[in-house]
């Protein structure tokens, strides 16, 4: 093991089959000097809200606020694209003074009666938790003239993690929840929470639901319309995808409207096929469903399983590293990348908790490094250690592999190309190894490079 600070030792474990499970430390504030890998507590809500496609977002706070966090999702829309503008009240020192709540108001009107939003969305940012202002009675006083709901985000940047910042989005949200008419919300139907439709993802899972006979009642937040979100109270089960960000959500539905709510992935075979049998068994009335569950995992596993040897065969034995927003999709990608025979011998998270990190344990071979919140020097040197093929991240990550000489797959907001359900698995196949055997590493000075082979000479041969 290298060595890291000494306030981050406990988070920091090598996975050990003589000594059994180790408790990893989580849930902690980012340590100082640290450098953190996370976003702050505006970014985790902006995130999560930003895909509501036809209701208004507006930034109030500085101009840079809304820049970093403008499109920061690969959320695709079937109809409304306001989701995709990025409006900030633009705070300067003047309103820093004086307030900036008159300001507000004013723009809060004049967008609302430009682009005729379902609801608006108002994200607090650091600024606006040091001057006061208040920004729930703004909302209250627009929603009043304006006859639409206006949402208060409390998600100043400094008041925590951005784990806190997905808590805020969900109470933002939740007061939709529970306004729409469920009459017509039949008795086979669930809600998706923490899929956010990135590269269209979410069509593919609704797609599957709806062959298998289940009502998709809405998809919280990846495509999503606020009238949607207004009858999800009328499903009789929520799945829940991105735990981090959604499981405060499915609790206070549990809590209030007695809908139970199962954590699922739709990364993988082996996850996407559970996440079909979780929501067939909870309509045990109906046993059609899951008999076309069961229909629809064989075809869709037959239809992808020879890409997925031959894509074993090339990349066998490689290793991999992952560091991803929550610890739940890293155990599903531990299990994909097991499955293309890789290694995995770097897992982290920025969200993950003790559930999680217990599970990563048993699931990785002895000697993987397992961390939580970790910071670029860290994770290069891990990656050094470890020597890894591969490493699989988000935006942030990118540049540590790319300096390091290490092929590099997104599986976070920006990417293009969808990666869930039994047809993203055969994506994610072809990208992984389309960047583990890029000619490009035979030039890296770090480290006698063997590529894999071509899928061109694998298929010759």
């Amino acid at each position: 093991m290298i060595e890291v600070l000494k306030q981050r030792q406990s988070q920091v474990i090598e996975t050990d089959v003589s000594t059994g499970a180790v408790s990893v430390a989580c849930g902690k504030a980012s340590l100082a000097g640290s450098v953190s890998q996370r976003a702050c507590v505006f970014c985790g809500s902006r995130v999560v809200l930003y895909p509501i496609s036809d209701a208004l977002h507006v930034v109030h706070g500085p101009v840079g606020c809304a820049a970093y966090t403008w499109d920061i999702r690969g959320a695709l829309s079937s109809g409304p694209q306001l989701h995709r503008n990025s409006f900030s009240t633009d705070l300067q020192e003047i309103d820093v003074i004086f307030g900036g709540e008159k300001k507000l108001e004013r723009i809060l009107l004049a967008l609302i009666e430009r682009h005729r939003p379902k609801a608006a969305f108002v994200y607090s940012t650091c600024i606006v938790g040091l001057i006061g202002d208040d920004v729930a009675m703004i909302c209250r006083k627009v929603a009043e003239a304006a006859d639409i709901p206006i949402l208060p985000v409390h998600s100043e940047g400094f008041k925590g993690t951005k784990k806190d910042g997905y808590r805020a989005a969900c109470e933002a949200v939740y007061q939709l929840i529970g306004t729409g008419d469920t009459s017509s919300v039949t008795p086979h139907s669930i809600n998706i929470l923490g899929d956010f439709n990135l590269a269209g993802e979410t069509w593919i899972i609704r797609d599957y639901y709806q062959r298998m006979g289940i009502e998709v009642v809405s998809c919280i937040t990846g495509d999503a319309r606020v009238d949607d979100i207004r009858r999800a109270h009328g499903a009789k089960l929520n799945l829940v995808q991105c735990s981090g960000s959604m499981t405060a959500l499915a609790q206070m539905m549990q809590r209030d409207h007695a809908i139970p709510f199962k954590r699922v992935s739709y990364f993988g075979v082996e996850d996407m096929s559970e996440a079909l049998y979780e929501a067939a068994r909870a309509f045990p009335d109906e046993p059609s469903i899951m008999e076309r569950a069961q229909e629809i995992v064989r075809e869709e596993v037959a239809a992808i399983y020879p890409e997925i040897v031959r894509y074993r065969a090339l990349l066998e034995g490689r290793k991999a590293a992952i560091y991803v927003g929550g610890a739940f999709k890293a155990i599903s990608l531990v299990r994909a990348l097991r499955l293309l025979g890789m290694k995995s011998v770097l897992v982290g998270s920025q969200t993950g908790n003790e559930e999680d990190y217990a599970i990563l344990q048993e699931l990785c071979d002895p000697g993987t490094v397992i961390v939580d919140d970790s910071n670029p020097l860290e994770l290069a040197k891990f990656c050094l250690e470890k020597d890894v093929d591969l490493f699989i991240g988000g935006v942030k990550e990118r540049p540590i592999a790319y300096k390091l000489g290490i092929g590099f797959c997104d599986h976070n907001h920006e990417r293009k190309e969808p990666l869930a359900g039994f047809v993203g698995m055969v994506n994610f196949a072809r990208e992984v190894h389309a960047s583990v055997s890029s000619p490009v590493w035979k030039l890296v000075p770090r480290r006698n490079v063997k590529t894999a082979p071509s899928i061109e000479m694998a298929r010759a041969s």
